[in-house]
């Protein structure tokens, strides 16, 4: 969000959420946080520190002798990396070729999404908007065979029709957005092993936290909670890109460099990671803008979820922002909150500051705070 990247005190707090999906101990790296336990006393502080800089001091001449090794190195590194961005602008700036023909977003799937936004709304128009979209079909049978909604154990649906009629209009203005934003998630998010999973609960916290703010304050919910979900399509296909074009060009260059017998290069290109720094930045500098443009290729005329996502990503002022993008602000800086105070990653001073920066009030601290924004319910009759 812009209101928070534009803040100098506050967009460190904001990023260091996004480092935090990538791993903790990245997180704690970019922070500069030494990890110990909220139990150890000074003198235990103290010893650590003491046992750190013995190691310093060790490892001293180690450094001095991996010099050359480590700038040769680096400067393989910076090669490739440069390659991988240029890549990236190339793929995502092209954001009209990416959603229609990478992502594959058919014209459907917005217009289910239109649908369930009206007071007309009804399974019969919807069956077969959804009957064009085989991802969505499949996922609504499985979600109605699933244990707990089945009404009897003997008996399995396979019709998408009939698990529509099952699943009913309340119900699907919670599971459509949901299997949405499933269908544009990252197969795999190797080698951040925890970053898919973190990607998905982010995502749906943010949706629910909207909701509940939305609902309290007489704004739409279902609105409220799809913009919550879609704000965070950017940090989706930014990873996913960013995962699949460093692969590719790595793999490329280690084959080039093994059919030159270019073992020093070779040899370097195997010590690399996949950058967690470089992911970072990918997913600092375009996330929300990344959101914005999918969201307006989605043409919503109805459902009013275009504006609220443009001003997350552009708006420089809180009080600039439209009623719904002012309650998934809000969703956004609550989730960034509570991750980051889960691991210790925050300070008082900084949830004050980043509480503040989206005007939340006590009211509403205490609503999302009692709030379960972390699973979806459905009832079914």
């Amino acid at each position: 969000m812009l209101i928070l990247n534009n803040n100098e005190h506050i967009a460190p707090i904001y990023n260091k959420s996004l480092s935090l999906l990538i791993g903790k101990d990245f997180a704690e790296k970019m922070s500069g946080k030494i990890s110990l336990s909220g139990h150890q006393d000074s003198e235990q502080v103290n010893r650590r520190r003491e046992l750190l800089a013995i190691e310093e001091e060790t490892n001293k001449n180690k450094i001095i002798e991996n010099h050359g090794k480590n700038h040769f190195k680096k400067q393989v590194m910076e090669q490739l990396f440069t390659k991988v961005n240029e890549k990236m602008d190339l793929q995502l700036d092209n954001t009209e070729s990416l959603f229609y023909e990478t992502l594959a977003i058919k014209d459907a799937a917005p217009e289910v999404l239109e649908i369930l936004c009206l007071k007309a709304a009804s399974i019969k128009r919807i069956s077969p908007l959804v009957k064009l979209l085989p991802w969505l079909a499949r996922e609504v049978v499985n979600l109605v065979n699933k244990p707990q909604y089945r009404k009897r154990a003997d008996v399995q649906v396979t019709d998408p029709n009939l698990a529509l009629s099952y699943i009913g209009l309340d119900n699907l203005q919670q599971v459509i957005p949901t299997f949405t934003l499933k269908y544009i998630l990252p197969h795999s998010t190797t080698p951040f092993k925890l970053l898919k999973r973190k990607l998905w609960n982010d995502s749906l916290a943010i949706g629910l936290a909207s909701a509940a703010l939305a609902e309290d304050t007489g704004l739409d919910r279902f609105t409220a909670f799809t913009a919550g979900m879609f704000s965070n399509i950017g940090r989706l296909v930014v990873t996913r890109y960013y995962l699949q074009t460093y692969d590719e060009l790595h793999r490329a260059e280690l084959q080039k460099a093994y059919d030159n017998k270019d073992k020093k290069v070779h040899d370097a290109l195997l010590e690399f990671d996949s950058s967690p720094e470089l992911l970072l930045e990918q997913l600092i500098a375009r996330s929300d803008k990344i959101s914005a443009d999918i969201v307006e290729l989605m043409r919503f005329e109805r459902l009013q979820i275009t504006e609220p996502i443009f001003d997350l990503a552009y708006a420089t002022e809180y009080k600039k922002m439209c009623p719904i993008a002012q309650v998934v602000a809000k969703a956004k800086a609550y989730v960034t909150f509570r991750g980051l105070a889960r691991e210790e990653l925050i300070s008082k001073s900084e949830v004050k500051l980043l509480l503040s920066q989206v005007k939340m009030t006590p009211k509403c601290l205490a609503l999302l705070k009692k709030s379960d924004i972390d699973h979806i319910k459905l009832r079914f009759n």
